[in-house]
């Protein structure tokens, strides 16, 4: 597994949205690695992370390799992190993740909830999809697979990822959102598409964490809108609820100060 790694202090893994890479956390990174040791992974099949588990997508060899993508899931992905961990020798993290992130950092919990000291969710959600979302994830993975992702994955997704405000005001942010998607092969888009229509109803699993969570949200998303990040933050025990104003889905590129302003203290309080 790929990953960036930088900083010291209060370790903090950020797992990525779909279809990106670990690079979204870029701009939050740099505001946060002056207290902070951050380990932004390339979740599997995305970013320079293969498909089967390698570290680099060049050592897949498809006609060789022991693929997982028969059985795509998030419960593998978050294997892949705890591997990561005891690779790191990190007894106990805390543990963010942004929309896919939250997914797989939810299936960490369910997991190996020891490993987690604190819990980051950025414009996720609980619920399992809906049959009509799930219908939808399966159409994207086998388009994917078909046709590869070029134009028309960013284009599709685009509009929805980023809030209004961005869309009009940051114009940069649209192109390195774009160049981001564009750069992730179809084999990962479909393997990830794939185990987020799989996942669970993980309601339950949040309920029974009793550690300290921070739940954040664009005031501007209409994927994972507030109204989730609401029901989240008060099914977690320990819940704080943030909302980011002038943000759709992905406040780490679209207002990093914003975000590490609101992160730091709360990651400050706590004991890792």
């Amino acid at each position: 597994m790929h990953y960036i790694e930088s900083g010291a202090g209060t370790p903090l893994v950020l797992l990525h949205a779909f279809p990106v890479d670990a690079r979204m956390w870029n701009p939050l990174r740099g505001r946060l690695e002056e207290q902070v040791r951050i380990i932004a992974p390339d979740q599997r099949g995305l970013g320079e992370s293969s498909l089967d588990g390698s570290t680099a997508r060049g050592m897949l060899d498809p006609k060789t390799a022991p693929l997982t993508a028969d059985r795509p899931s998030v419960d593998v992905a978050a294997a892949d992190i705890l591997e990561l961990l005891d690779q790191l020798e990190l007894p106990r993290v805390v543990l963010g993740g942004c929309s896919m992130g939250g997914y797989v950092a939810t299936a960490v919990l369910r997991a190996a909830p020891q490993r987690v000291a604190g819990l980051l969710m950025v414009d996720t959600k609980a619920p399992a999809d809906t049959d009509e979302q799930r219908a939808n994830r399966l159409g994207v993975a086998t388009r994917a697979e078909q046709e590869g992702t070029s134009g028309w994955l960013a284009d599709t997704m685009l509009p929805n990822l980023l809030g209004e405000s961005t869309r009009r005001q940051r114009p940069e942010v649209v192109e390195e959102l774009r160049a981001l998607i564009e750069a992730q092969p179809a084999d990962g888009v479909a393997w990830a598409q794939r185990a987020m229509a799989a996942r669970p109803d993980s309601v339950e699993t949040l309920r029974a964490f009793s550690g300290p969570s921070m739940v954040v949200v664009g005031a501007e998303d209409t994927i994972t809108p507030p109204s989730a990040a609401r029901e989240m933050a008060e099914v977690l025990p320990r819940g704080e609820l943030v909302e980011m104003a002038g943000s759709g889905h992905l406040p780490s590129l679209e207002v990093p100060d914003a975000l590490a302003d609101a992160v730091l203290p709360w990651l400050a309080s706590l004991d890792v």
